[in-house]
């Protein structure tokens, strides 16, 4: 499951910030993880009627003729390009970048007022610290209504937003319930075993293992030495297979960025030499060799020699295996890599894609895999391309549009196997990369789950939020030749704490 630790449910204005949280978490989805039970059971153990409310509002009670969680998406479905989408009535499409816009041609009590947002939005998006390319798109989720736009077709350089569309992509190809097996097998010849990797990201070698990991190298030690000794084995000669990838492992930031490690079907701990979950780290330049060793030391406390250093090796094809160990569900693979905004498992689920897809498990193969799957969903991929999935490469390119439509689809009652995409995102001044951003008064505080994207000199900002009048709204922020971080994300999050209020 992903961690979640205590001291972050706590910290800071906990009673204020989990109250608020109450409407976010309930409105983005299901609770089908143990990160977001952990948040709905510490939210429900705080009154609703005392504790601080922000000093902002009230929580948002939607109206009787608003939408309920996550309402149907009209326009959004098969076929539909994202923002572009409309619903069925004419003239329902709302302001674009000048903020003007047609009145809604019949009455929608609890309709998001998109000439207000347009008037709060678009001073906000001509701030200098945003650069000289930003763009925008604020959609209605209810009715793919059209509420904001600027340049919302420009591909841009997306940073780690692009992990929206590569959740929705692995999701889409291989459900949320998807495990992704490590094995052992027998080797070729008497008292030879190959430990084969299967692109679990989740696999770990420590012996308390951390919350949030799936697979693990102990229980796979012991379980194999069970099976061994029941064949009266006991010494052998462990090779290790991680071919199940291909083409280059190394990202094309380079081997020495502390942001990832080589890509590896066979990797533990994500290749962290400490006690680190997530975050920046030095990481090993040979995660296989590092995980084969971890191995066999963890074979001889079983009981099991182990002779000479583990070497790579072929798995015999069609080998039945000694023993197997599972990744945490991939629905909690895709929370943990959006809210930590962790490249690893975002590189790992690219793969795992293109497996599915019967392509190379490679940055090529992914990139067709992820892209081919987004199309299938029915959306406008004009101008985009997945050169990896974790949106370390500035050759990355996605429009603000596709990013609000993607989300849109994770919000379709029709699309539950997507739900993850929405339950992964931070949440604003709670969780992840958005705990320390949008905090205290804001009007987004609790109330908005988004991905954050940061490159030098690329800020970007997209998820969704909760009006006051209850309607789950989704929208993309993107700019570009931004000049410093700190300025930048505040910008950004002054646009989505206005999405936020949006009458």
């Amino acid at each position: 499951m992903p961690l979640i630790r205590t001291w972050q449910l706590v910290a800071g204005s906990a009673a204020a910030g989990l109250i608020l949280s109450a409407g976010a978490v309930v409105a983005a989805g299901p609770w089908d993880s143990g990160q977001r039970k952990a948040e709905r059971d510490r939210v429900a153990s705080l009154s609703r009627t005392g504790g601080a409310d922000h000093g902002e509002r009230p929580l948002p009670q939607a109206a009787p003729s608003a939408p309920g969680v996550l309402p149907g998406l009209p326009g959004l479905g098969t076929g539909a390009t994202g923002a572009s989408a409309r619903p069925a009535e004419p003239g329902r499409d709302a302001a674009a970048a000048d903020g003007a816009g047609p009145e809604a041609a019949a009455p929608d009590r609890g309709a998001p007022d998109a000439a207000a947002l347009a008037a709060a939005l678009k001073p906000l998006l001509a701030d200098p610290a945003l650069g000289d390319l930003r763009t925008a798109s604020v959609i209605d989720t209810a009715t793919g209504t059209v509420l904001y736009e600027a340049k919302p077709r420009e591909a841009m350089t997306p940073a780690s937003t692009v992990k929206i569309a590569t959740a929705a992509a692995a999701l889409a190809a291989l459900g949320p319930e998807h495990r992704i097996a490590t094995t052992v097998v027998p080797g070729p010849g008497t008292g030879r075993i190959v430990l084969v990797g299967g692109g679990d990201p989740s696999l770990t070698a420590r012996k308390k293992a951390p919350a949030g990991s799936g697979g693990s190298l102990v229980d796979l030690a012991a379980d194999t030495a069970q099976a061994l000794k029941a064949a009266n084995t006991t010494a052998v000669t462990l090779g290790y297979d991680d071919t199940l990838y291909s083409g280059p492992p190394v990202h094309p930031i380079g081997i020495d960025n502390d942001n990832i490690a080589p890509v590896s079907a066979l990797t533990a701990d994500e290749g962290r030499p400490d006690d680190s979950f997530a975050g920046p780290v030095d990481r090993s330049k040979t995660p296989a060799a590092d995980t084969a060793r971890a191995f066999a030391s963890l074979l001889r406390e079983s009981g099991i020699k182990v002779t000479g250093a583990p070497a790579q090796a072929k798995a015999p094809a069609g080998a039945a295996p000694l023993a197997t160990t599972r990744s945490t569900p991939l629905g909690a693979l895709v929370e943990r890599m959006l809210t930590h905004s962790d490249n690893d498992i975002a590189e790992a689920l690219a793969r795992q894609t293109a497996l599915a897809a019967g392509q190379p498990a490679s940055f090529e193969g992914a990139e067709k895999a992820v892209a081919a799957k987004l199309a299938g969903l029915g959306l406008d991929l004009a101008g985009s391309r997945f050169a990896d999935g974790s949106g370390l490469n500035r050759a990355d390119k996605v429009s603000a549009r596709l990013l609000t439509a993607l989300l849109a689809k994770a919000a379709d009652p029709a699309r539950p196997e997507l739900r993850p995409v929405l339950t992964g995102l931070p949440v604003a001044g709670f969780s992840g990369t958005l705990r320390t951003r949008n905090t205290g008064s804001s009007p987004a505080a609790g109330l908005l789950r988004a991905k954050t994207g940061t490159l030098s000199g690329v800020n970007s900002l997209a998820g969704t939020v909760v009006t006051p009048s209850g309607r789950l709204l989704s929208f993309a922020f993107l700019a570009a030749n931004t000049p410093d971080k700190p300025s930048a994300e505040k910008a950004l999050d002054r646009l989505a704490a206005a999405v936020a209020g949006t009458p």
